[in-house]
C-alpha cells in the first residue's frame, strides 16, 4: 500500500508558488483583455517576459516598454525597438521629470529601484546609478488609447500612478500592479494612497487577478489595506467597472 501511495504522489502536480500563480494569472488577464490592435505598456520591462505576452496577444498593437537599467534597456532596444515591435524607453517612470539616483542590485536586477527595498537574501550586491525620470502623462501621447498596463517597479508604483493620472482617467485601462511590504513601505507608501488614487482619481476598481478572472466583486478600501498589511498578496489588478 505504501508503494502505491508513493507512486500516486509522484504523479501529482507540484503546487505552484505564489509567483507562478501570479504569472499564470497575468497570462490569463492579458489574453482576456487584449485584442490584435490593443496598446500595452510594460513598466519595469526587465527582460521582456511580459512584453512578449503582450506582443503575442496584440501583434498589431502599439506597445511601450520602460526600463531604466542600461544593460537591460540595450538588450530590449535591440530585440523590440530596432525591429519596430515596441517603443523602448530608458526611463524610470515616476511623478517628476529629471534625473535621480537609482539602486541597481547587481546580483539580482529585478530588485532594483529608485529606493533600496528589503532583500530576501542578506548577500545581495548593489550600487547606485543615475537614471532619467519622467511622467507617463508626458511620454504617452494624449490621443493614444491604452488598453493594458503592467507596473512592477519594486515599491515605486504610487509614484508611477501619480505621474499617470491623466492617462488612467482618459483611457481607463486594465492595470496589473505589484504592491507589497518590503518594497512600497520603503517609499513611505500606504495602500490607502494607492487605492484612493486608482478609485477616486482614475475611476477604477481594485481586486486580485484571480477574483477579476472569476468576475468576483472588487475590494473595498479596508480589504485592500488588509491584503497589504497581512502580506496576503502583492499583485493586484485595477479596472473600470
Amino acid at each position: 500500500m505504501k508503494e502505491v501511495l508513493k507512486s500516486i504522489l509522484k504523479r501529482l502536480p507540484i503546487a505552484f508558488t505564489k509567483n507562478q500563480q501570479y504569472d499564470e494569472q497575468t497570462r490569463a488577464v492579458i489574453k482576456r483583455v487584449c485584442r490584435p490592435q490593443s496598446t500595452c505598456i510594460d513598466i519595469g520591462c526587465h527582460k521582456g517576459e511580459v512584453l512578449d505576452l503582450m506582443l503575442a496577444a496584440a501583434p498589431q498593437g502599439k506597445h511601450f516598454g520602460f526600463e531604466p537599467l542600461p544593460d537591460l534597456y540595450a538588450d530590449l532596444q535591440r530585440r523590440y525597438d530596432a525591429p519596430g515591435l515596441a517603443r523602448i524607453l530608458n526611463v524610470a517612470l515616476s511623478n517628476s521629470k529629471g534625473t535621480a539616483t537609482f539602486n541597481y542590485v547587481i546580483s539580482n536586477p529585478a530588485y532594483s529601484g529608485l529606493q533600496k527595498r528589503n532583500y530576501d537574501k542578506p548577500d545581495e550586491q548593489d550600487t547606485t546609478i543615475e537614471v532619467q525620470t519622467d511622467l507617463m502623462d508626458h511620454v504617452i501621447p494624449q490621443d493614444q488609447r491604452v488598453d493594458l498596463i503592467k507596473i512592477d517597479v519594486e515599491g515605486a508604483e504610487l509614484q508611477v500612478l501619480q505621474g499617470a493620472v491623466e492617462t488612467l482617467r482618459r483611457t481607463r485601462p486594465v492595470v496589473i500592479f505589484e504592491h507589497g511590504l518590503g518594497a512600497a513601505d520603503c517609499y513611505g507608501t500606504r495602500p490607502e494612497q494607492v487605492y484612493d488614487l486608482l478609485t477616486e482619481k482614475a475611476g477604477l476598481q481594485v481586486s486580485l487577478m484571480k477574483r477579476w478572472l472569476r468576475s468576483e466583486a472588487p475590494f473595498t478600501r479596508a480589504e485592500f489595506v488588509q491584503q497589504f498589511e497581512q502580506g496576503k498578496n502583492y499583485y493586484f489588478i485595477a479596472y473600470s467597472s
